[in-house]
């Protein structure tokens, strides 16, 4: 194929370079610029392109994979996605233990792409031999030669960012940065990102958004792992139920908690506000920041950069679908 501006070999090409957009109805109304770095506008939906493609590089590269090898993960759906989408452009087979609480629209999306699902009870613990962790762990053994992603205690997660999205929201912000909000599961977009700011500048406040029924806040201020802390929740993609050895808690200034109905909400707002279609993730990066305002965080000459991770194309049977919300006792979010 002959070379030309603007043509591409393979969507594999487009992974990175995500814009950011100003946030107009809180840079109008609050002191800062609020700018969102929209990750859902990579092909794949989300940032996790950027691990899968980086992981499975690494991983060609010391020759651990071959055509028609095997890539093995757990996921709530996007690294599914992200992995799906990157196995099949190289020629890999993919296998996802997913957890039962991804909407169906991830669970179809992933199939859609070719991947093996096996789908796995979110509610139980993570050593737990039904647990997604388990079940993907199990198939590595059982699968000669395949390649288990780990993303949660891989560290190529982290550097994948702060060879990419850290440096790209610093040339973006022409190094004004001054906050960075970022929903913390895995925990490798925050902990690479922030590493690479505050490399630039250790001024930087970093903002990670963790969920209520998840023990990462509380493991940052005390450095306990409290089982009490745990307790189902719906929000994807978002806090976790162990630790995982991919965050970086040192360059973590602080954690704010988000819930379910009010992180759907504010993903509801945005689309009317914004135009902007964001997911469940999405809105729960904007209601933390949401909190922050109401705190007073922020003064007039700061830059907010929050990290938009998902697509609402992904959860039309979840928060964009009124029958959910009322299943779930959020009917206040329809009626607004």
């Amino acid at each position: 194929m002959p070379a030309s501006k603007g043509v591409y070999k393979n969507l594999l090409e487009l992974i990175g370079d995500t814009p950011l957009v100003n946030i107009r109805h809180l840079t109008e109304k609050n002191p800062g610029l609020f700018l969102a770095k929209l990750e859902f506008t990579n092909p794949g939906q989300s940032p996790k392109d950027r691990i899968a493609l980086h992981i499975i590089n690494d991983a060609e590269k010391k020759g651990l994979l071959k055509h028609g090898s095997t890539v093995i993960e757990t996921t709530s759906g996007n690294t599914g996605f992200s992995l799906a989408m990157v196995s099949l452009i190289k020629g890999y087979k993919c296998i996802l233990a997913v957890s039962s609480k991804s909407s169906t629209d991830k669970i179809n999306t992933l199939k859609a792409l070719g991947a093996e699902v096996h789908l796995c009870p979110a509610n139980v613990e993570a050593d737990d031999p039904r647990s997604y962790y388990e079940v993907a762990k199990k198939l590595n053994k059982e699968i000669e030669g395949s390649l288990y992603i780990n993303q949660y205690f891989n560290d190529l997660n982290a550097e994948a960012h702060y060879l990419t999205t850290g440096s790209e929201i610093w040339e973006q912000t022409s190094g004004k940065i001054t906050h960075l909000v970022v929903c913390s599961g895995t925990g490798g977009t925050i902990s690479g990102a922030a590493k690479f700011l505050k490399e630039k500048n250790k001024k930087i406040n970093i903002f990670g958004v963790d969920a209520y029924g998840s023990v990462l806040k509380k493991f940052h201020e005390t450095g306990e792992f409290d089982k009490n802390e745990i307790y189902p929740y719906k929000i994807e993609g978002l806090g976790k139920n162990l630790i995982p050895s991919v965050t970086d808690f040192e360059v973590i200034d602080q954690f704010i908690k988000v819930g379910d109905e009010e992180s759907a909400k504010s993903a509801r707002d945005l689309v009317k506000k914004e135009g902007i279609f964001g997911g469940y993730t999405t809105g729960a990066c904007l209601r933390a920041v949401e909190k922050l305002i109401e705190k007073k965080e922020f003064k007039k000459d700061d830059v907010i950069v929050m990290l938009f991770p998902d697509h609402g194309s992904r959860y039309l049977s979840k928060i964009y679908n009124d029958e959910w919300l009322n299943e779930q006792g959020f009917e206040k979010i329809i009626s607004n």
